[in-house]
């Protein structure tokens, strides 16, 4: 009879379910506040990338997405931190999506990897942690990348019917620049070349280019702001 009574199934019963024990455990307030301080850090680097960009074309659509990214990441921890299995899944789950995006600039690279990491830990509760690193991280990125950009060299390329122009050119570039390298010369089949010089400015001035031009023997001259992810 005691055994009968142990086994009994009770109204309670019949409506217990794990999925409801785990909407009770799940904290509304906390899950809001982590996901306000991802979308706030998110925002933050929206508005770092937007001021140290020195690309070519600026993109809107993948600034917004470092915003997003930030925040779904917060929202993915959340979701594994409480439940192991869940976890493994979703590490297995992920490990199959393939990026086809290029990344052409490594700059890019470092603000996805920022996005994530803050997502992370805002997912995992360390507020705190993650401020002072978006702090840090983002004056970081304001001095050296705005500096590097001032200090980007230039490739000149100059196009010439006539080898004797070679050095005057050479004693032109010279002296007007602080430190320069040939890049590469090439010949076509009419019979004209061309010179690449990558060039260090003594400053902002750009008026020998016109001295350049009006060389005997100098069909045009070009000079184009360098930032190493691409060669003549």
């Amino acid at each position: 009879m005691g055994t009968n009574a142990n086994n009994a199934t009770t109204f309670t019963d019949i409506f217990k379910s794990s999925f409801l024990e785990k909407t009770s455990s799940f904290s509304i307030v906390d899950s809001l506040i982590g996901l306000l301080v991802a979308f706030a850090i998110g925002l933050f680097i929206y508005v770092i990338y937007k001021k140290t960009f020195s690309g070519v074309m600026y993109s809107h659509s993948f600034n917004i997405s470092l915003i997003v990214m930030t925040m779904a990441t917060a929202l993915i921890i959340m979701g594994i931190s409480t439940n192991i299995v869940l976890s493994l899944g979703m590490v297995g789950a992920l490990s199959i999506v393939r990026f086809r995006t290029p990344i052409k600039d490594p700059i890019d690279l470092i603000f996805i990897f920022w996005a994530v990491a803050s997502g992370i830990l805002c997912g995992a509760g360390l507020i705190p942690l993650v401020i002072i690193g978006a702090i840090l991280i983002g004056l970081v990125l304001l001095f050296f990348v705005n500096r590097l950009t001032l200090e980007n060299p230039y490739l000149l390329v100059v196009k010439y019917n006539d080898a004797g122009v070679e050095k005057p050119l050479a004693h032109m570039v010279s002296m007007q620049s602080k430190k320069h390298t040939v890049k590469s010369k090439s010949v076509s089949m009419d019979g004209s070349l061309e010179m690449t010089y990558e060039i260090r400015l003594k400053d902002t001035n750009t008026d020998f280019m016109q001295q350049i031009t009006n060389m005997d023997g100098v069909k045009s001259a070009i000079m184009l702001s360098y930032d190493g992810n691409f060669t003549a």
